[in-house]
């Protein structure tokens, strides 16, 4: 995914294969967020902004390795989704076949799980520098933290459904509750991403 281009990915996510698909597009809304923190943390190192020099510095530095720790986890994605429809394609013709069907499709169905799960995580961060940046950064790009709010909780609701899609073939009563708790925050993000947006808008409509 790192070394395609642009139409070649689109093209690829726009065909009937496995994967790419929803979960690898929310892991890529999320780097796109956070590049976008970067961004507008860039056009805010300057002279006049020297007393928020640190947090931005600091913002920088975060938002350039969540865009990292969101690209892999869109290439993690496809790679766990694949596995997922290898499993199902497992033989089971016999028990013991499958007894082993069932308890690959049902490891690799938490594979699925957990990664888009991650997503929603580093969502929750890029949208926490987006909302320090709103006060601090540079206004003559203000609309881009709302583009950064915005897509984070993109990557934040596509990255919850892609969780509870692989929820309906997780057994394991621990599991579950872990990835029901990861996902949980998902509302209240968006909300926080809504106010993100709102009060953009609110400051360039002056």
């Amino acid at each position: 995914m790192r070394t395609d281009a642009l139409p070649a990915y689109l093209e690829r996510l726009a065909a009937r294969v496995p994967a790419p698909g929803g979960g690898a597009a929310a892991g890529l809304h999320a780097a796109q967020a956070a590049a976008l923190v970067a961004m507008v943390a860039r056009y805010s190192d300057a002279p006049r902004f020297a007393e928020h020099a640190d947090a931005i510095a600091a913002v920088t530095a975060v938002a350039d390795d969540l865009r990292e720790q969101a690209l892999g986890l869109a290439e993690e994605d496809a790679a766990v989704f694949t596995a997922v429809t290898e499993a199902y394609g497992l033989p089971k013709g016999t028990d013991a076949e499958k007894a082993a069907r069932s308890a690959a499709i049902a490891d690799a169905l938490v594979g699925a799980a957990r990664v888009p799960a991650a997503v929603v995580r580093v969502a929750d961060r890029v949208l926490g520098l987006a909302e320090e940046l709103l006060p601090i950064g540079n206004r003559n790009v203000l609309s881009d933290v709302a583009a950064a709010a915005e897509a984070a909780r993109a990557a934040a609701t596509t990255a919850r459904v892609n969780v509870e899609i692989n929820l309906g073939g997780i057994k394991d009563p621990a599991v579950r509750a872990e990835l029901a708790a990861a996902v949980d925050p998902v509302d209240d993000l968006a909300v926080r991403a809504e106010k993100v947006t709102a009060a953009v808008r609110e400051e360039i409509a002056r």
